[in-house]
């Protein structure tokens, strides 16, 4: 009997499969001093107990990207361990804060199936929670990710897609409970812009840039316990190792803060593709469109519906080219909702 795991391949998957991944994790503050470490993020919610505890919380929670890395990295090596790359997210939603001393683990539901006409690979559609130890869901989302098959001549399973909201509603969104922007310090924060300062349509050029190392993205990848073989292994992706796409996420994410310090939170996922493969050496700079904005019932409390482009030297507010595909340069195409004082 085999003692190691080489990994699922796309014939080994079922629409309805559960998969309930290891390894659970506590969480600490240490988690929190890699992750600035790793990025340079400033957002005040996520580094100060003193100004969390204004805005309504019991301390400064972890990142809700560092939580959401947490989580994704949980499944890697039932889900993506033999994938090609992992394409899309959707229907995304962070519903409970995660604090130092939570420990998280993670479920996934097989939801979709579809073999692509190569008969080589099959793009597999997963719906992952990530849990705490009272059992709570903190957090949910949709990927798909393309696998590889073991065997060409497995045959095909019906195609299954399923059908995800393109975006999510205001009234989806879990505001965190007892949060208030009432008493908000917009000094400490960093910047002086409102919710009602930003206009749809606007595009924000955020200036700066951050060149990617070979060894800080392999050990921010080795922090999520993300074991994906292109992350690491030459011998398996000879161009290059591949750049996780939290990673540029977060990167891109962190250089946001530079127009968008008061953008705090993120709710909610509305959809995210990894346009173009991101290797060391790449300078990774990032813009953003406002797409829309809604009022909470939290005190001080708005919505805002950001996209989030990472490139690699493209202009920003340029996305797409004539034939619809995205431009060579850009990286990550991330929609999702913000919480920001009004």
């Amino acid at each position: 009997m085999a003692k190691t795991n080489p990994g699922r391949f796309f014939e080994d998957y079922s629409v309805g499969q559960v998969l309930p991944h290891a390894v659970p994790r506590t969480v600490a503050e240490g988690e929190r001093a890699l992750y600035q470490a790793l990025y340079p993020m400033r957002h005040a919610l996520y580094s100060s107990d003193e100004f969390a505890a204004r805005c309504g919380f019991e301390g400064s929670p972890i990142d809700d990207l560092a939580a959401f890395h947490v989580v994704f990295g949980k499944t890697v090596p039932d889900v993506s361990l033999n994938a090609v790359a992992n394409l899309g997210y959707g229907e995304g939603r962070w519903l409970l804060p995660v604090y130092p001393g939570d420990t998280l683990r993670s479920v996934s539901a097989v939801i979709g199936l579809k073999q692509n006409s190569n008969g080589k690979t099959g793009v597999v559609y997963v719906r992952t929670r990530g849990l705490n130890q009272r059992d709570e869901v903190v957090m949910e989302y949709v990927r798909w990710v393309m696998v590889r098959k073991r065997d060409v001549d497995a045959p095909a399973p019906q195609t299954v897609v399923p059908d995800l909201k393109k975006v999510l509603a205001v009234e989806d969104l879990v505001i965190p409970e007892g949060l208030t922007f009432a008493d908000y310090d917009f000094v400490q924060a960093g910047e002086p812009h409102r919710w009602g300062d930003y206009d749809i349509g606007e595009v924000i050029d955020h200036v700066d840039g951050v060149t990617v190392e070979e060894a800080e993205h392999m050990m921010a990848t080795r922090l999520w316990q993300n074991t994906a073989k292109v992350h690491f292994d030459l011998t398996f992706r000879p161009d290059g190792r591949l750049i996780y796409g939290g990673h540029v996420i977060s990167m891109a994410r962190a250089l946001s803060f530079n127009g968008l310090a008061n953008a705090q939170m993120i709710v909610g996922l509305n959809g995210g593709a990894h346009a173009n493969p991101c290797f060391a050496g790449d300078t990774i700079k990032a813009w953003t469109e406002v797409l829309d904005k809604a009022e909470t019932g939290a005190p001080g409390v708005g919505a805002i519906r950001l996209r989030l482009v990472a490139t690699k030297g493209g202009e920003a507010g340029q996305l797409r080219g004539d034939d619809g595909k995205y431009l060579p340069d850009v990286l990550l195409d991330l929609d999702y909702w913000a919480l920001m004082p009004m």
